[in-house]
């Protein structure tokens, strides 16, 4: 019989028949513990089930329940359960497309009544009871006509319309994976059997137009998620009930740091106490990016749309720029021709503007251009959502003009300064590197170049990270962190991108020591992000209650009576001399009302001003969320004040 070679991840080989299924390979050649884990394998980096026989030499790695991407198999898999089951409780309800999303899965059904919440409850409980029947997915292959045939005698008008498409691009078969006596063309793979799938969760259901488009039929979307075990599932929906109540939509009007209006969609209003915390970080940031060498620069807001065609962006980005009619333009022409200025939606172009406007020197380099500048970009009414998706924002933006040689160690700086930010938020991070996508601008030669230096500089960081091909800017390769926040979610925060290409559209130079010219290297740079975007995952990575140093009132007095309110402003005056953010609370309420009243606005310290505070001289603080810390001298409590409310870095 003829043998293949199996290499695995630790470089081990092992020699079985040809023809063995990969799993009976690992339950055979590996071992039984890992079999009861194993849920699908990466032969030679393609993903497949179990089932699949091994034909030749081959690399092979396994994907267990102990894994993300095993965790998406099992919602998949656990999406068809669903649908059956659907079908089955609601005979005539047709199916149409049923993919993973981030944290869970959906299918889309055709039925004319609605699904009610009792209705999720009898699917949600059948879909938990067929799980436990182990029932295997079976995975075969169908002429495309035949499969046309099956669906058509189904009434499933939908998949028939689906599979036509896919044979008019040129499908000669089609993949169909059946559990019991349910059949649905898919791509796999799936998990081996149905109680590999774990514990089924369904959230929700919601309209969706079929293929998105309005016009067509209304479908009915059902939400679920998936996870091996029910504590897996408890925790995560414990970390939605956390997540509502510390979205930023609600927290932040709440606690009196912004708004939003309908003349302005996607701008946000920065209340008084908002915009102390924006002009907080703004300070911390340029302070800090100023000891590191970076020069604060401001440009217009407006650019004629020769800048945009020069750096690339009229071309492939002008959608999603806010266009502005040339006043003295011709009135026949087409609106699109008078259009002859935008909005500046990114900060680069002007900047190579100004490092062009000087003869510049190998002696400089880096410049090191930062800017706070408000920026538009025209995004799709649908897509904005509070903070985290606007039409106006500002970023902590930063261009750095430099030679090849220097790379390396500007990008492990900017790395330093982002560990620095990061830990005073307590924000832990990943990387990832991203490359060439497939719509681009410049000659392969220069992605090769640019991807090549920016990888070396990664691995100079000592950094773990993971590589996104295809994931590139459109002029250049970048480097993007991911932070996790106190309820474990991801955001994607600080990016340095590496750009070969607009040095030379802007025909940027500088003089080298051996006095010819050369091109330099430019690296765009945010650590923040957007201050909109940074800002709404600080007020639910802190559930509002910021650290001393970033809330908007770090201190606020409370008397016990009237006769208490003459020393309390004795106080107030003080603390706010020493640059400290504080208020008096000279209302008539009764005591326990003002420190409700406090903790509800989050705020670090309550201090409680009595007739021991005015005849020792001091005031009783109490933390948010925390004790009641006795009585302090005035003197004590601004060491205290000072040593939390100092700024963790830009100082």
């Amino acid at each position: 019989m003829d043998q293949v070679t199996i290499t695995l991840p630790d470089g081990k080989q092992k020699s079985v028949p040809k023809g063995m299924s990969i799993g009976e390979f690992i339950s055979t050649q590996i071992g039984t513990g890992l079999a009861k884990v194993s849920l699908a394998a990466k032969l030679d980096g393609e993903l497949v089930d179990l089932s699949c026989p091994i034909e030749q030499d081959a690399s092979l790695e396994v994907v267990t329940n102990k894994t993300q991407q095993g965790l998406e198999l099992a919602r998949h898999s656990a999406a068809h359960v669903m649908a059956s089951v659907v079908q089955k409780l609601f005979p005539g309800t047709q199916v149409t497309i049923g993919p993973t999303v981030e944290d869970g899965f959906y299918y889309d059904f055709f039925r004319p009544e609605p699904f009610t919440p009792e209705d999720l409850d009898r699917i949600e409980k059948a879909v938990n009871e067929e799980l436990a029947h182990k029932i295997a997915f079976e995975r075969s292959e169908i002429d495309a006509e035949k499969a046309i045939e099956m669906f058509e005698a189904k009434g499933e008008k939908f998949k028939v319309e689906i599979v036509e498409d896919i044979v008019a691009k040129g499908a000669k078969t089609l993949t169909l994976y059946r559990h019991g006596d349910w059949v649905d063309f898919c791509r796999g793979p799936h998990v081996p059997s149905t109680d590999k799938i774990g514990v089924v969760k369904l959230m929700s259901v919601a309209g969706a137009y079929w293929r998105g488009k309005p016009g067509n039929p209304m479908l009915q979307r059902i939400y679920g998620t998936a996870f091996f075990s029910q504590k897996e599932l408890d925790a995560y929906l414990h970390r939605l009930e956390e997540a509502k109540k510390r979205d930023h939509r609600r927290l932040g009007p709440q606690l009196g740091l912004f708004t939003f209006h309908e003349y302005a969609p996607g701008a946000a209003f920065w209340l008084p106490k908002g915009s102390l915390v924006v002009h907080t970080l703004q300070e911390a940031m340029r302070s800090f990016v100023l000891k590191n060498g970076y020069s604060e620069v401001h440009t217009p807001l407006l650019f004629n749309k020769k800048l945009w065609e020069t750096s690339g962006h009229w071309g492939k980005y002008k959608d999603n720029m806010f266009l502005v009619v040339d006043a003295e333009s011709d009135p026949t022409l087409p609106l699109e021709e008078r259009c002859t200025q935008s909005l500046k939606p990114m900060n680069c172009p002007s900047h190579h503007l100004l490092y062009r406007m000087g003869k510049r020197s190998y002696r400089e380099l880096p410049v090191r251009y930062f800017t706070t500048d408000v920026l538009h970009r025209n995004e799709a009414s649908g897509t904005l959502s509070g903070l985290t998706r606007v039409r106006q924002f500002q970023q902590d933006d930063a261009h750095i003009y430099l030679s090849q040689a220097q790379i390396t160690e500007e990008v492990g700086a900017i790395f330093q300064m982002m560990q620095r930010v990061y830990a005073a938020v307590g924000l832990p991070f990943t990387a990832k590197f991203s490359t060439r996508p497939e719509v681009r601008l410049g000659e392969e030669a220069l992605w090769d170049r640019a991807e090549g230096a920016l990888k070396e500089a990664l691995t100079a960081t000592k950094l773990d990270w993971e590589l996104k091909p295809g994931d590139g800017a459109f002029y250049g390769p970048k480097i993007d962190f991911d932070v996790t926040d106190s309820l474990g979610r991801k955001w994607q925060l600080c990016t340095i991108q590496l750009d070969y290409l607009a040095p030379e559209r802007f025909d940027l130079n500088y003089t080298g020591s051996d006095n010819a010219e050369h091109r330099p290297v430019v690296i765009h740079r945010a650590i923040y992000g957007s201050f909109e975007r940074f800002i709404a995952i600080l007020i639910e990575h802190f559930g509002g209650a910021f650290p001393t140093w970033l809330a908007p009132v770090q201190a606020r007095l409370v008397t016990v009576a009237d006769r208490h309110l003459s020393y309390a402003r004795e106080v107030e005056a003080k603390l706010e001399a020493q640059g400290f953010r504080v208020e008096l609370d000279d209302g008539s309420e009764k005591l326990g009302a003002k420190i409700r009243d406090a903790q509800l606005m989050k705020i670090p310290f309550t201090c409680v001003i009595g007739d021991a505070e005015v005849e020792n001289g001091g005031v009783s603080p109490r933390r948010f969320g925390g004790g009641d810390l006795k009585f302090m001298t005035l003197d004590a409590f601004v060491a205290l004040l000072t040593e939390e409310a100092a700024l963790p870095f830009g100082e």
